[in-house]
């Protein structure tokens, strides 16, 4: 089967289209036949190998997996024994394996059912982006939050900050969004009630929530823009050096927050089933699509901030 892979980490140049096996299926996984995948930061991490600690997940010295990808939707091609909610020809949506390729291998608790209103792209950009948003605004299922908060969106023209602004929106908050000039419009979009383009203005205002996804702010600044029992999540780890890449900041954070009256958070989601269900919807950031073999070039204009919302690959 064709597949975007790299053989080792780099730039947007190490990924090219080559032929490797079909995934083998275990008796609780499911073979999708790929309509759709998903291109976001967790992509770029799993290609450069930055930082260099996910090395410890990804191979130390060389990719353990040469294919990339864990978002996707597509049409079951075949079930485990021990599948029972799908069935060859469904159409789904959700996160898998090394899902830039024809056919990709997912666990039957990571997929759901695809909305006959979502087209393939669309659904394939929401597993990893949109949860993460979801939990970072605390709207996950499992925990009830009451509207009308005053949240602010930094980094809000990246796939996670789009869906946090069209997330809060929906849920009835107040946002500010903190992004760059060229996104300023496509982030109005979004719905934001203010859109602050940080090149020209300073970040202002007292927040119930913060989403920062920027990652490129101190601790400390971002408190003072956070009222006394406020909250603030934080994820992202491009900003730092090459072995944490960021993640201090993150674990400065979780270490500090039971020491004050504001809540430091720095969540790691995995999307669950009940998150999906809760996120088909809401409108698609999705913002273009390119064919598998144009990855180099979505990963590239991903890469360099060329990208508003979501893209997706298609097969």
């Amino acid at each position: 089967m064709r597949a975007i892979v790299r053989d080792t980490y780099g730039d947007a140049d190490v990924l090219h289209l080559a032929d490797v096996p079909k995934p083998t299926i275990k008796p609780n996984e499911v073979l999708v036949r790929v309509t759709a995948a998903g291109v976001d930061r967790g992509a770029w991490h799993a290609m450069t190998g930055l930082p260099q600690i996910a090395r410890l997940g990804f191979g130390l010295r060389r990719p353990r997996n040469p294919v990339i990808g864990l978002d996707l939707a597509g049409v079951v091609e075949a079930v485990g024994r021990d599948v029972t909610d799908f069935k060859p020809g469904d159409e789904v949506f959700g996160e898998g394996s090394s899902s830039w390729a024809e056919y990709a291998k997912a666990k039957q608790h990571r997929l759901l059912h695809k909305p006959a209103h979502l087209t393939f792209p669309q659904a394939a950009v929401i597993p990893t982006s949109a949860a993460t948003a979801l939990h970072m605004l605390l709207l996950a299922p499992s925990a009830p939050t009451p509207p009308g908060r005053d949240v602010l969106v930094i980094g809000a023209g990246g796939g996670v900050g789009s869906f946090a602004v069209l997330l809060a929106k929906a849920h009835g908050d107040t946002v500010t969004a903190v992004c760059s000039t060229g996104k300023v419009e496509a982030v109005r979009g979004f719905g934001a009630d203010r859109v602050i383009d940080y090149t020209r203005e300073p970040l202002t205002g007292s927040y119930d929530l913060i989403v920062d996804i920027a990652g490129n702010r101190s601790l400390a600044q971002l408190r003072a823009l956070l009222k006394p029992r406020g909250i603030l999540s934080i994820a992202g780890g491009e900003q730092g050096g090459r072995f944490f890449g960021g993640l201090e900041r993150n674990l400065q954070a979780l270490a500090i927050s039971p020491f004050l009256k504001q809540t430091l958070r720095a969540p790691v989601v995995i999307a669950k089933r009940a998150d999906l269900a809760a996120l088909t919807s809401i409108p698609s950031p999705l913002q273009r699509t390119y064919p598998l073999e144009e990855a180099r070039t979505a990963m590239h204009n991903l890469a360099t901030g060329q990208v508003t919302g979501k893209i997706a690959l298609t097969l």
